[in-house]
């Protein structure tokens, strides 16, 4: 049994959906798209041509005005979310508490745009005309190191950069953190802003994105028989962790609570998912053993589901293998449908998405889901949200490298 419970008493969020988690939230359940054509660059030649952009967003309704001119995009969302998520749960830092209010992060690749703008910049005209500022914006920990310098958190501060898993892993280890009772609240969540040349390109390369250049909205489609790839997006959702007792005192207002967190590796291939889900399957096992309850507990599940054939065929098959006959009667969506694949940025916005599902009690759709794959044959909340009780819910994101972390939240009472 743990010795402190550690509950969500606030929420951010800036997504391809909207900027505020209640815009966002409203888009999720009405089964919109965020995904639309590319407006940073020119894609015409690239083979995917959208992504899930961020709409309206203005750096300086949030940050310093110094500071909104400067920074990384994926900076400013971090701040921008971490402002929601603070005003939300009623926090006040200060001095009384500063050193026990912690920040952790998830972060993919960073400032990778402003990588690839100064080394066009440095070949052109010389590496004399590189800011002073390149290598404090590219860095990932800046996201935390900035929420620490704008809100005044003086606690245990980090950042993860564990691909696509990011996310949820820095929800993990800050609930890990209060439960060990080195912080009474924590800072935590995801972000990523890499809708880039090199980012594209490179998935492309890959053959990992979905080129349904046509049908922006319908590009996304997890589990469905015509999935081609996924579709990158971008944004923060950061969450506040508190100690309940902490929570309590204050009379906080309590979306959810954490119950359980698992981690596993592949150890088997630098991009694709280990055969059958086998890392998966694991890394979901090892969450429900940390939280306690057994497999039937869970009513749904928000997945990975990337939308690329080879995942969402092997997350099936790592639901089955890890909640058996029950699988069938668990809700499972993938709100990547409309968001896109936010990389390292995913697991927090997706978080977000768990504690408003228990809390709200309805279950997200997959949109787009008109033809299940044979091998997908689940039940995936195809196209319109369920109001449904949700007392025990998972989420999963699996990253490059065979990381993989999953979440357990549980209505509170």
């Amino acid at each position: 049994m743990l010795d402190r419970r550690v509950v969500i008493t606030g929420v951010g969020l800036v997504t391809p959906l909207g900027i505020g988690v209640d815009e966002t939230w409203a888009a999720l359940c009405a089964g919109q798209s965020g995904i639309d054509e590319i407006t940073r660059f020119d894609a015409s030649a690239y083979a995917t041509k959208i992504a899930g952009e961020v709409k309206g967003f203005r750096p300086e309704d949030f940050l310093q005005k110094k500071d909104a001119k400067r920074v990384e995009l994926f900076l400013a969302y971090a701040v921008a979310a971490t402002r929601m998520a603070i005003e939300d749960s009623g926090l006040i830092i200060d001095d009384s508490n500063r050193n026990r209010v912690g920040i952790i992060t998830g972060c993919g690749l960073g400032g990778l745009n402003m990588i690839e703008q100064t080394s066009v910049m440095i070949s052109k005209k010389g590496p004399k005309r590189i800011t002073p500022f390149f290598i404090p914006m590219i860095i990932g920990n800046m996201a935390p190191g900035m929420i620490s310098i704008y809100f005044g958190a003086k606690g245990p501060n980090s950042s993860i950069a564990t691909a696509c898993a990011a996310g949820t892993h820095a929800v993990g280890d800050a609930y890990k953190t209060i439960v060990r009772g080195a912080a009474d609240a924590m800072i935590t969540g995801g972000v990523e802003s890499v809708i880039s040349p090199c980012c594209i390109g490179g998935f492309n390369a890959m053959k990992a994105l979905s080129i349904r250049n046509d049908e922006p909205h319908k590009a996304s489609r997890p589990f469905d028989r015509d999935r081609d790839g996924f579709v990158v997006g971008e944004g923060s959702g950061i969450l506040i962790l508190e100690d309940l007792e902490c929570a309590l005192e204050r009379g906080a207002h309590i979306y959810a609570e954490i119950v359980g967190y698992g981690m596993s590796g592949d150890g088997y291939h630098i991009a694709a998912p280990a055969p059958n889900g086998e890392g998966a399957a694991r890394c979901m096992q090892a969450a429900l053993d940390n939280s306690g309850i057994s497999y039937d507990k869970i009513d749904y599940i928000n997945a990975h589901g990337t939308s690329t054939p080879i995942n969402d065929f092997y997350e099936t098959m790592a639901i089955k293998e890890v909640f058996k006959d029950y699988a069938s009667k668990i809700a499972v969506s993938s709100t990547k449908s409309m968001t896109g694949h936010l990389l390292g940025g995913s697991g927090g916005v997706e978080a977000v998405f768990t504690a408003k599902a228990i809390y709200e009690s309805i279950a997200p759709p997959t949109i787009n889901l008109d033809n299940p794959s044979d091998e997908c044959d689940l039940d995936y909340v195809p196209h319109i949200a369920r109001n449904m009780n949700i007392d025990f819910a998972m989420t999963n994101s699996f990253g490059f490298g065979g990381t993989n972390a999953s979440l357990i939240l549980k209505k509170y009472s």
